[in-house]
């Protein structure tokens, strides 16, 4: 899809809750007067990561001829404010990550035998530090669910935003091994200290739904509010990568893709005001761009092979205030 239609699309979306926004219903009768909430966060990434990988620009053009993997196992705290009013509601989210954390092991793979182009010549493991790295967000969305004649509890909204995440990492104190045609380790160098600086940036406009179910009044608890959402997000990729081991040299992407999220959480109504639940969360992320190479003051850009891509997931715990 090109970015014109995009463009439309967006607008058609815009347009559509700018009309139901005006339309008459419940949900602006139960929401005459500005609804807030504060939310504090605690994030758990698992099973995560971020990468990016490039191809060799001359003959035998094996792809990938490098690979980089950096964990994404860490900790995050932080807070979303949230009004609505309305139809409608707004909530802004930031996060940063636990300082200096250890993220787990970063793997560097390299295929650079032209002889044999598909043959792993180099591989080594680090242990990998989260630098400082944190998280935004922001979104609006829109109450529709009594246009579609739905019982009252049921939400449907659907939802418009922007992502930015930063992530930060040192590798350092790893060990690499050469490998030699049969496949079997010939060298073994340790990589004492700190090896390669990484930082990444994800840009991402957001579009999707949001799909929730609240009881009110159950028994012993104030409510018990069941959260969703999906979204699909257009995404801009930067990348800086330093290794400092090579003196000055430098590799930088970027890269425009896809992001597919997912969230389903569940809310607990402990008073009026205060609420504490749990949350789970899916964000796929892949891209594709160009690639460049700086070194004792030569540079060269390519897009054969270049790939970055990153796949997170999280439970996170909230404790929320309404007002």
């Amino acid at each position: 899809m090109t970015i014109g239609r995009k463009s439309r699309c967006i607008g058609v979306v815009l347009a559509f809750l700018l009309v139901a926004a005006c339309a008459p219903g419940r949900a602006q009768a139960e929401a005459d007067d500005p609804n807030w909430s504060v939310t504090l966060k605690t994030k758990f990434l698992f099973n995560s990561h971020t990468s990016y990988e490039f191809g060799n620009p001359f003959s035998p053009f094996q792809s990938p001829l490098s690979r980089l993997e950096f964990p994404l196992e860490s900790v995050w705290g932080g807070l979303e404010v949230r009004r609505r009013l309305g139809r409608l509601s707004a909530g802004v989210e930031y996060l940063s990550s636990v300082s200096d954390q250890d993220a787990g092991t970063f793997r560097d793979s390299d295929w650079d035998d032209d002889e044999v182009p598909t043959r792993l010549s180099v591989y080594s493991e680090s242990q990998c530090r989260m630098r400082p790295s944190y998280q935004l967000a922001a979104d609006i969305d829109m109450q529709v669910a009594d246009l579609l004649t739905l019982p009252a509890g049921f939400g449907v909204r659907p939802m418009l935003g922007f992502r930015f995440q930063r992530f930060s990492f040192m590798a350092h104190d790893g060990t690499q091994y050469e490998y030699n045609t049969f496949g079997t380790v010939n060298v073994v160098d340790p990589l004492p200290g700190d090896s390669i600086s990484f930082k990444q940036d994800w840009y991402q406009l957001v579009a999707g739904l949001r799909l929730g179910y609240e009881w009110d009044r159950p028994p012993v608890l104030h409510r018990i509010a069941i959260t969703s959402q999906v979204d699909w997000s257009y995404v801009f990729g930067r990348n800086l990568d330093r290794h400092l081991l090579r003196g000055d040299r430098t590799t930088r992407e970027k890269t425009a893709g896809n992001a597919w999220h997912a969230t389903l959480g569940v809310m607990f109504g402990l008073t009026e005001s205060l609420d504490l639940g749990v949350e789970g969360e899916y964000l796929c992320i892949d891209t594709r761009g160009s690639h460049t190479w700086r070194e004792e003051g030569q540079s060269m850009t390519w897009s054969h092979g270049v790939r970055v891509w990153s796949e997170q997931s999280s439970v996170s715990v909230k404790v929320a205030y309404r007002f």
